[in-house]
């Protein structure tokens, strides 16, 4: 879908479809939806005294036109109550009539931003623009990679327009469209990654696919096979990787946007292509979902793409340390003792808690750029699926204000996070008698005990971890979320750089 902004009169656009959104039970309609209601003989007023549509989040109305403007059918979204508008809520709005265009077989569509803000007093014509391009954007995604025959036949929206009255307007309006743009492209690219099948989608593939992304994107790109990780001690991730026949690599991107020396914030996401349970095997039930606990290092990668594209002024370096957690007459067993890269010894409960010992080397990699701060997003523990649900990313960290710039940032995306508690008592869970520490603490805490496992590795630096497991696989469509993996958390980090640079 192209986006595209323009100066002049969005009545007279010749389009499929003009966009308009609608308060719920508002007495006041904007001046756009005034003169629309006018010209088409008070249609409007019609729908809205019949019971069905009311503006509430999530309706759609659609009017045919008639002719009488050069837009074929006048779509009716729902925007919810005048005094809750905000970003997400157009994002919603926009989401859901695309998917009702694209559905009908619509290709051009057109708003325009005063539509939005006329009553949400205090957003920007420019963060209108942005949730805009986020809503459609996110919202038609759809990975049809292996299905021919729908590939065949399916529908697109080609072009979305947003018409302004001034070239003053339209100036601030492009600025948010590409970052809405840049944003949801990046977000699909990992949407993409993360329900690839694992057999296309093994370590290796995942490193070539970072070192194609890095290559467009001015970013420093270097994968490390086994020897290299050997080389670094790296014994926790090599323990995980020992049971496949597909080699790890641990995959480096470095994007440098900051000041020459400046010290970076260094993101590590968990990069398991598929995980079986290992010898700890998985119950049959929901194993083919586990090719995505790569959701993290997907997550990682669009990060980074978004950082370049966006040209945020920080330096930022990626860790992605994959593989998959197979069983096999090689792989690590329950009671097994492997030695980090820190030094510190772990004795494996279950190879199923394989993420944290992968990432407890990337996170004590991490510790050589000496950062600013390090940030790990993984789907980690099902422990947080059954503490928070589906709508919400568990947040542990050791820093106070990182993890209220990560608040504020999610608030504002709508990747809500939630914190949890990170006190020494959860290290007694993993204390272990023959090994510094145990990989498992039982089910109890489990969301804690992993986190406090990890924060034996960064120890000394601000550091926030986010648990996506809840969050990362969707069953039902929402607005702007389709079935199947949803990259939830890249808008949160995107959005965190963003201000974090600003504050910096």
């Amino acid at each position: 879908m192209k986006f595209k902004v323009k100066v002049g009169d969005v009545l007279s656009e010749p389009v499929d479809a003009l966009i308009v959104g609608i308060c719920e039970k508002s007495r006041e309609l904007s001046p756009i939806a005034q003169e629309i209601n006018r010209l088409l003989g008070g249609v409007i007023d019609r729908v809205l005294k019949r019971k069905g549509f009311t503006g509430k989040p999530e309706q759609v109305e659609v009017i045919n036109s008639g002719g009488v403007i050069p837009a074929a059918y006048i779509f009716l979204c729902g925007l919810g109550k005048e005094e809750k508008i905000g970003p997400e809520q157009i994002r919603q709005a926009i989401g859901k009539v695309s998917l009702r265009a694209r559905d009908m077989g619509l290709k051009t569509l057109a708003t325009t931003t005063s539509v939005y803000s006329y009553k949400s007093g205090g957003i920007s014509s420019d963060e209108v623009a942005r949730a805009i391009a986020e809503g459609a954007g996110l919202a038609v995604y759809k990975f049809s990679k292996y299905k021919v025959k729908e590939n065949n036949n399916a529908k697109y929206i080609d072009e979305f327009r947003l018409v302004e009255d001034s070239r003053i307007k339209a100036a601030e309006v492009e600025k948010g469209l590409s970052a809405g743009r840049i944003i949801s492209e990046s977000v699909n690219f990992a949407r993409d990654l993360i329900n690839h099948p694992a057999n296309d989608m093994t370590p290796a593939i995942l490193a070539d696919t970072a070192k194609k992304m890095a290559k467009g994107n001015r970013i420093r790109c270097t994968i490390l096979s086994t020897p290299g990780i050997k080389q670094l001690g790296m014994g926790a991730f090599l323990g995980v990787a020992k049971g496949s026949q597909e080699p790890p690599k641990f995959i480096i991107l470095e994007y440098k946007g900051g000041k020459r020396g400046e010290k970076p914030i260094v993101i590590v996401g968990k990069s398991i292509t598929f995980d079986s349970g290992g010898i700890s095997l998985k119950p049959a039930e929901g194993m083919g979902r586990m090719k995505y606990d790569m959701s993290g290092g997907a997550i990682t990668l669009a990060v980074l793409r978004a950082a370049s594209m966006l040209h945020i002024p920080l330096n930022i370096v990626g860790l992605l340390p994959a593989t998959e957690n197979m069983p096999s007459g090689t792989a690590s067993r329950p009671g097994d003792i492997l030695r980090s890269m820190s030094g510190r010894t772990i004795e494996i409960i279950s190879t199923d808690a394989e993420g944290r010992l992968a990432l407890a080397d990337a996170l004590f990699y991490a510790t050589r750029y000496k950062p600013k701060c390090i940030l790990d997003i993984a789907t980690l523990t099902g422990a947080c699926a059954i503490a928070l649900g589906n709508h919400a990313i568990g947040m542990l960290g050791n820093d106070k204000a990182l993890k209220e710039r990560m608040e504020k940032a999610a608030e504002y995306v709508w990747e809500r996070v939630w914190e949890m508690p990170l006190w020494d008592d959860y290290f007694e869970q993993i204390k272990s008698p023959v090994a510094d520490m145990k990989n498992s603490g039982g089910r109890e805490g489990g969301v804690m005990t992993a986190a406090i496992f990890l924060s034996k590795f960064i120890e000394g630096y601000p550091w926030v971890h986010l648990d996506i497991a809840s969050v990362e696989w969707n069953d039902k469509e929402r607005p702007y979320i389709p079935v199947g993996g949803t990259a939830i958390g890249a808008r949160l980090l995107i959005q965190f750089l963003m201000d974090f640079s600003k504050r910096d």
